[in-house]
């Protein structure tokens, strides 16, 4: 036997009647992810499109590098192959953990499989891969093999083999494992893919040889490239067309096109050279029979990205599936070529335009409007599908309560298509978690025949909302009386929850720095790592798209009453006058004040969306007169802002929104970025980030930027005697509560009988009970105090060391106490005057000190946007009188140049 050849020790099935069902073929390449793969980039999203990559890690427990590998790239399909000694044990959990992330298959050696069989027989054939020598494939073990893998990965190891001997062998062992496989087991044949030697020169042909026996060859990262033109690679598109077949005179393939979710949109044809634009691309590209390259979208505006392509199993025909833009893939404008959409499909789209523009008074505008009722809704319709016993009664319900969820995901930027990938993904995991329900979903009697409805809501009369969780998940608050507590103990209370500084500062100052050194391009990369959104620019220019700022009347009106309100009080803080005092006989001094020139606004996204705050920066600047107005705010994760927010931006004539959030946002506005105008003052609330960036780059003379304040989470202090409503009381500390986690709320009790402080306890409770947010206030709540006095001026000693953000006065006659408020961002006087009023639209600013900065900061106010500049002129009479006094304070400081140039003028008067 020559040493050309290949001993695979087989009897030949060449002559059996039962014809072989292969598997399509796709592109394979391995890649080792320990190695350094820099110029993996250009080729990653084709290799995605295409086809599979078997990522090579040196072991299976250390998988650092391979999760450093998946968050820069993050594959939706690949194989995991690893090599395994003889003598290294192996822990079947490794393998399960890495399924459970995501590998598709996990490629072991033949050996250890069969080593381990018992333990991997309880992981699906479908998730695992052989590696096999060929020298070692035999009858024997491609018997012990089956039913524990579908897939065989093939290393062919000797140089210099003569690749018909390799077809032959191949085929006999392709067509002995496919006899051992049942073909009525419902199973997807197994797959072949082919390791050649190191040396092998790669061909088409020799692709195609491959190919035609039902097996995939493994082409090494490095011999594939984009570039046609490139003798020493091959482009991965031509990897693909080289083995399709066409029946049609013209050669072309067809091709046909479906979403993201597989429903078909229509069909067309392609070509090797618009495989190799479309792979490149990344887009729609197809063949025109008549016109050569079509590009779809390129004239329409519907274009499509290009997500995958897969061929049939007879080799002929190509799915490409994508993301359709614009109106539909249609030449006649619907979104498919075969009529419209039905079933969920179309409740989707229909939805989705709903959000944008839905009739004032229709019902999905009153869902998208009303989270509280969505909420409801949900919960209703839950409760009567676990009710529902009938064929009839569960398909109508269930169609009730997915309509109420896809309202709640469309509302937030959820599609049908995520939520498909957030089930192909758990559907990937080998272990299960055991399932139970949580504790407030439990029935309440331990054998369980107790019939009582637990945690259901009714969306007519809200009777279940009022009801309150259960007593051991009280909502209650700290609790502590000033007589009995140290001196130590007050100050501590005094205190606002620690920040770590340093640690902050540590995670912001690599991202200042790559914004301020790579502008825009970092600016869209933090994006899409911190908010999930993948940009092209990271600005929106004024002016701003109607569409983007669709509001419904409603809304419309809020805003511009609210607007209306701000305006007025921010505009009679500005007085326009020049202060002008004669100090003494021809001594005249002046005050004139100017707006500063660029101003960046922060609108914070998180967990509420804001819109309220750019009421509360832009006006004030706007009234200010600053030329330059720009705004910042995190994207949705469609890539856009809320209307809300770009409306007000509109109305306080903003040049810019920067579609970014966090430190890197501010990094823009301070420094400046090839789209992002640098400022010279930035305002506006936001994370323990945000504030450690502002300070950071106030303290950064290189960035010449000025800030609002130093600020922190959200915070109220209530001031309440007996003449107090308690149902007001608690709706107050809760209205702060609900911010973050991270807030906090102080109830000062003058002099309350307990009744009345138990009264505003439960009402805490019943209250927080109720709110969407609940798992929010019930932190904060839980980090929050009461604190009992016994009169309102310890009260008032206490408000003022703390120096709340917020101070309500819940108090008898509260007005007459106002004039004992030393610290606080801003007073909110009796039982009529809700923080809430004072957040949207009263007119005062919701921009306050926080943190106890309130002793020494402002809220900000019309004079945060200004800058006043001093003048004086001295006449020769008023020098003459004053020159004296300042040579001889010069002298005095020993600045002999600053009396000189007072005394060559008093030389020449006198």
């Amino acid at each position: 036997m020559s040493h050309h050849e290949i001993p695979l020790y087989l009897p030949d099935y060449r002559d059996q009647e039962k014809p072989i069902s292969y598997s399509s073929t796709m592109v394979y390449t391995v890649l080792n992810v320990d190695a350094s793969n820099n110029h993996l980039d250009p080729l990653i999203n084709s290799l995605r499109i295409v086809g599979d990559i078997i990522l090579s890690i040196s072991s299976l427990v250390d998988t650092l590098s391979l999760e450093a590998f998946l968050e820069k790239y993050p594959l939706q399909n690949y194989w995991v192959s690893s090599k395994i000694s003889n003598n290294e044990s192996l822990e079947i959990q490794a393998v399960v953990k890495l399924l459970d992330s995501g590998a598709a298959k996990i490629v072991l050696p033949a050996s250890t499989l069969l080593k381990e069989k018992q333990l991997f027989s309880e992981i699906s054939s479908e998730r695992l891969a052989a590696s096999i020598s060929v020298s070692s494939v035999s009858e024997q073990s491609i018997s012990d093999l089956s039913g524990l893998v579908s897939s065989f990965v093939i290393n062919i190891e000797e140089e210099n083999i003569a690749l018909e001997n390799v077809i032959k062998n191949l085929e006999n062992f392709i067509k002995l494992a496919a006899s051992h496989q049942n073909i009525n087991d419902g199973k997807v044949p197994a797959k072949f893919a082919i390791i050649l030697p190191q040396n092998f020169k790669y061909s088409f042909d020799a692709i195609r040889q491959i190919s035609s026996i039902g097996a995939d060859l493994i082409i090494p990262f490095e011999n594939l490239s984009l570039d046609s033109s490139d003798s020493t690679t091959i482009n991965i598109a031509d990897v693909l067309s080289c083995q399709l077949t066409s029946d049609r005179s013209d050669g072309l393939f067809t091709t046909i096109v479906v979403d993201e979710r597989n429903t078909a949109l229509g069909v067309v044809y392609s070509s090797a050279e618009s495989l190799r634009e479309a792979v490149k691309s990344g887009k729609g590209v197809y063949q025109s029979r008549k016109r050569g390259l079509w590009y779809k979208g390129a004239t329409s505006g519907a274009t499509q990205d290009l997500k995958k392509i897969e061929i049939d199993c007879d080799g002929d025909a190509l799915k490409f599936i994508v993301t359709q833009h614009g109106s539909g893939f249609c030449h006649l404008n619907t979104r498919s070529c075969f009529g419209t959409d039905v079933g969920l499909t179309a409740l989707e789209k229909t939805l989705q335009s709903r959000k944008i523009a839905a009739p004032v008074g229709s019902y999905s505008h009153r869902l998208f409007q009303n989270p509280d009722l969505l909420r409801s809704k949900i919960m209703e319709e839950a409760d009567e599908l676990c009710a529902a016993t009938s064929k009839e009664d569960i398909a109508w319900e269930a169609a009730d309560l997915i309509y109420f969820i896809l309202v709640k995901c469309i509302g937030n930027g959820v599609s049908l298509a995520d939520i498909e990938a957030q089930l192909d993904k758990r559907a990937k995991k080998v272990s299960r978690r055991p399932g139970n329900a949580k504790p407030q979903w439990q029935q309440a009697s331990a054998d369980g025949n107790d019939e009582s409805k637990v945690g259901s809501l009714n969306g007519d009369d809200n009777a279940s909302l009022s009801k309150p969780i259960s007593k051991s998940e009280t909502i209650k608050m700290q609790h502590y009386r000033a007589s009995e507590i140290s001196m130590e103990k007050r100050s501590s209370l005094l205190l606002r929850p620690i920040i770590r500084s340093d640690d902050i500062m540590s995670r912001v100052r690599p991202i200042i720095e790559d914004v301020r050194k790579r502008g825009d391009a970092a600016l869209i990369e933090f994006t899409a790592k911190f908010d999930g959104v993948q940009l092209e620019t990271p600005v929106i220019s004024a002016p701003f798209p109607a569409e983007a700022m669709a509001l419904d009347d409603i809304t419309r009106a809020a805003i511009d009453k609210a607007y209306d309100n701000i305006f007025k009080f921010h505009e009679a803080q500005y007085d326009r006058a020049t202060l002008v005092v004669e100090t003494m006989p021809g001594v005249t001094c002046s005050r004139y004040s100017r707006p500063i020139e660029k101003v960046g606004l922060y609108v914070p996204g998180g967990t509420a969306i804001l819109p309220s705050t750019a009421l509360m920066l832009g006006i004030p600047a706007k009234v200010a007169g600053c030329k330059e107005i720009v705004f910042a705010s995190p994207p949705r994760k469609d890539g856009t802002v809320i209307p809300e927010v770009l409306y007000v931006a509109h109305k306080v004539g903003a040049s810019k929104v920067v579609l970014a959030g966090g430190a890197q946002a501010v990094a823009a506005l301070a420094y400046g970025t090839e789209s992002v105008p640098k400022v010279d003052k930035i305002c506006g609330p936001g994370n323990q980030y945000v504030t450690a960036a502002k300070m950071f780059a106030q303290n950064d003379s290189s960035a010449m930027v000025s800030i609002d304040m130093p600020a922190g989470p959200s915070e109220l202090l209530v001031i309440a005697d007996n003449s107090s409503n308690p149902e007001y009381v608690a709706s107050d500390l809760l209205s702060q509560a609900e911010h973050g986690t991270d807030s906090q709320v102080v109830l000062i009790a003058v002099s309350l009988t307990q009744a009345h402080l138990q009264a505003i306890e439960n009402e805490i409770h019943e209250q927080a009970s109720r709110l969407p947010r609940v798992n929010i206030v019930k932190e904060s709540i839980g980090k929050s105090f009461i604190l009992e006095v016994d009169n309102i001026e310890a009260a008032m000693r206490f408000s003022n060391d703390y120096a709340p953000e917020h101070l309500i006065l819940h108090l008898e006659n509260a007005e007459q106490w106002v004039e004992k408020v030393d610290n606080a961002g801003s007073v909110f006087v009796g039982s009529y005057s809700p923080e809430s009023c004072g957040d949207y639209a009263s007119g005062t600013n919701h921009t306050l000190p926080t943190y106890g900065y309130a002793r020494m900061y402002s809220g900000v106010n019309t004079l945060t946007f200004l800058k006043h500049i001093t003048a004086q002129k001295l006449t020769k009479d008023g020098l003459n009188l004053l020159g004296d006094t300042v040579m001889r304070l010069a002298e005095v400081e020993g600045l002999e140049a600053h009396r000189n140039a007072v005394a060559v003028r008093i030389k020449d008067i006198r």
